[in-house]
């Protein structure tokens, strides 16, 4: 039965209307084409393009007596899958920006984590110079923590600059030795930023 014609088609929709199935397969097997491919070109997904054909023809059959309304049908439909595409767009611009933040909130927490065990990473790493003697403690904290060079160290402590530079690398080979055994792969990665 062809439905071509704005009778026959006024026709189909009355039976559909009516519940008459074989009707509304005539009306799918016809316009689905054009609707799928129409969405498609919105949508640019095969997937989505076929929710909108299979939401546009699920609302067509749930429309019953108010069928017989529609004097257009074709326009009906592409206005229709116009539209629940576009509704569809809109869902998934919604649901990106809704999981940004959830990118922001896992940096967030990747970030807590890090604080935490460079944290505890710098903890180990003060036991470790509270163990070393005095001299090789006193050279460290004043080349690693106040930033003086081996010169201005020798000056302060009136040592030579060769003797600071021996202290220091007793220290600092004492200090990974001893935070190797206390912490982890991902802290000794840290740790040997902090040495």
């Amino acid at each position: 039965m062809a439905i071509k014609s704005f009778v026959n088609e006024s026709e189909l929709l009355k039976q559909i209307a009516k519940g008459d199935q074989r009707a509304f397969k005539l009306i799918f097997d016809h316009y689905r084409p054009q609707i799928y491919s129409f969405s498609l070109k919105y949508l640019k997904s095969e997937l989505q393009a076929e929710e909108v054909v299979q939401e546009v023809f699920l609302k067509l059959w749930k429309l019953e007596d108010r069928l017989t309304a529609i004097r257009d049908l074709e326009n009906y439909l592409l206005t229709l899958s116009r539209n629940k595409s576009f509704d569809l767009l809109r869902r998934m611009k919604l649901e990106a920006r809704s999981i940004e933040p959830l990118g922001a909130w896992d940096k967030i927490t990747n970030d807590t984590e890090e604080e935490i065990l460079l944290n505890d990473t710098r903890k180990v790493l003060n036991d470790g110079i509270a163990l070393l003697p005095p001299q090789q403690k006193q050279v460290y904290q004043l080349c690693h923590q106040e930033g003086l060079k081996y010169d201005e160290v020798a000056a302060r402590l009136q040592l030579s600059p060769q003797t600071v530079q021996r202290h220091m690398k007793l220290a600092l080979h004492f200090l990974r030795d001893y935070l190797s055994k206390h912490t982890d792969v991902a802290a000794m990665l840290i740790i040997f930023k902090l040495l």
